[in-house]
This record gives structure tokens, sequence and C-alpha cells, in this order.
């Protein structure tokens, strides 16, 4: 049995370097704050999300180089200061859950510029699963309990439309000729009942990675075959400044549709900040199979009622198949 095992893996690594082009890929992201070490549950404080990516058929575009049709699945925590709130005064950022489902169309073109259009359906408030998320994980892992999740925003279903367009603005190469440092544009929007808003700014990458219709700065590391990568395996730092307005957001407001009046309520709601700054750096690895990203990202206050800024550290690992 042991003289197998080493012939076995040689065969299975060779077949690894042999296969380049994955049509689909699957996976998951971990959000927290505690990645970064900041020792509190604060403000956007965990999520968890699992993908599912496929690469569609051309069908001899003209202008497309890559299509990608994805699937998710979501949930997200938001804590005011901290987790262990002793009074409603405390409450600078409401607690708000945020579980979700949802789909996206990648079309990634030729000349490196994409637009991704995605829906979600969804629910914030005690059905989203937050509160019992995260009571579950502090008491298995032995934290504190938390408390202050009676003041949370109140159950509302949400839909929401959005739009992501990228586009390369120029790429530098060293004396070489080794593509090492590009630029591109970023931006986004959104519409819905859960949140409406938008964003714009410079994404720069510096290290070996492949064309935007083929990487995973644009969630497109997956294809039929018909491209030819600059690298065979991406490793680059990056850094996406961004300029967010923020025009409705349901972990913040509560229902869009529903009054927050009643006086038997103890929900507390905020005030959005309508401009928020955000700062995005991280490192991207894949290899023939797999993709991982870890990253930083830091945000001015969401709401004019917020005692600090925030940030947190996000985790990916995606493996390709098929």
């Amino acid at each position: 049995m042991k003289k197998l095992i080493l012939p076995l893996l040689l065969i299975f690594t060779a077949l690894g370097a042999l296969a380049q082009n994955h049509r689909s890929e699957f996976g998951l992201q971990s959000d927290n704050d505690s990645y970064l070490a900041q020792g509190a549950d604060r403000y956007y404080t965990d999520g968890l999300f699992f993908f599912y990516r496929h690469a569609l058929d051309l069908k001899n575009s003209s202008t497309l180089q890559n299509k990608v049709l994805g699937f998710e699945l979501g949930q997200k925590i938001f804590n005011p200061r901290g987790g262990n709130i002793p009074a409603i005064r405390f409450v600078d950022r409401p607690f708000a859950g945020y579980l979700y489902a949802g789909s996206t169309l990648n079309f990634l073109y030729k000349n490196e510029s994409n637009l991704k259009f995605g829906a979600q359906v969804g629910v914030v408030g005690p059905a989203s699963g937050a509160q019992a998320t995260q009571e579950y994980v502090h008491s298995t892992f032995g934290f504190y309990k938390p408390t202050g999740w009676q003041f949370q925003i109140q159950n509302d279903v949400e839909l929401n439309l959005s739009a992501e367009y990228n586009k390369l603005l120029g790429r530098f190469n060293n004396v070489e000729g080794i593509t090492n440092v590009d630029i591109s544009l970023a931006s986004y929007a959104n519409l819905g009942n859960g949140f409406t808003g938008a964003g714009v700014g410079p994404l720069l990458r510096i290290g070996n990675f492949n064309q935007l219709f083929n990487s995973a700065s644009t969630e497109s590391t997956v294809s039929t075959g018909n491209i030819t990568p600059l690298h065979k395996h991406e490793f680059f730092l990056y850094y996406k400044p961004m300029v967010n307005y923020i025009g409705y957001d349901a972990t913040v407001q509560g229902s869009l549709f529903k009054s927050h009046n009643d006086p038997s309520s103890i929900e507390v709601t905020g005030h959005p900040e309508p401009i928020m700054m955000s700062n995005e750096v991280g490192v991207t690895y894949t290899t023939n199979r797999w993709v991982f990203d870890a990253e930083a990202t830091f945000h001015t206050k969401d709401t004019k009622e917020m005692v600090w800024t925030h940030g947190w550290g996000s985790i990916t690992a995606l493996y390709r198949f098929n």
C-alpha cells in the first residue's frame, strides 16, 4: 500500500500541473475584526460567505473574453462599539444581522473591462440568525456572553440589485518586460430597499497578475480554456481606496417602509453618514487549483453616532475544478 502512495501523488500532481483552465470553483470567505487584533467585537464584526462560480460559453463573441455565473450565500453581523452593551445609550451603531442568497453574472471584455450584475434576496433582524451565531461562537470558544441584542434592527425582507464596472487604465513593465504594476478604475452601484449607494476609486496591483478578464481581482479565475494568462500563478499585492455614497442602509436604518416611531419598540436605529471613505489592502495568490486572498479593510464612520472608525480582515479560499 505504501508503495502505491508516492506514484499516486506524482500522478495527481502531474494532472494538476496540466490542468491550467477550470470552468468551476467553490469556496468561502471569512470576515472578522479579530483578524486585525483589535480586541473588540466592534461595528462590522463578522461575516461568512459561500461561493460557487462557473464559466459560461461565449459562442464566438467578438467583444467578450470571459463570462462567469456566480451564486453566493452569506451572513453579516454588526455590533455597536462592542458586543457587551449594558444600556441603550451605548448603542452608537445598531445591532443588526443580514442573511442573504444571491446571484451574479459577470461579463468580462477583451479590452480588460467588465460589467458584473447581481441580485440578492435577504433578511435583516432576528430572522438573520446573527444573535444566535454570535452567542454560539462566544459560548463555544469561551468568550464573554454578548448583551444588548434586544435593541437590534427588527425583521425586514430585503431585495437588492447591484452593478459593478472595472476598467484597466494603464499597465507598466519593468526592464525585463515582466508585467508588474497596473492601475484600474473600480466602481459599483447598489439599488434596493436594503442597500442603496455607489462608490468609485482606483485599484493598484503590484506583482504577478493576469488580465482583468481572468484574474482573482475580478472574480474570473475560471474560464472555458480560451485564455492565455500573463502568468501561470498570480501573486500580487493590491490597494483600493474608495469614496462611497450611502443612500440607504437597512442594517443602520431598519425597514424602508415601516414606521420606527412605535413607543413600545426598543429597536435602535441610526443615521448613516452619506459619504464614507474605505481603504482595502491585501495579497492574492493562485495555484493551478486554488485561489487564496488575505485583505484588511478600513472604513470611516458608517453612522453619525459612531464613536470610532472601524476595520476588519478577510480571508478567502477557493478551489477550481472541471
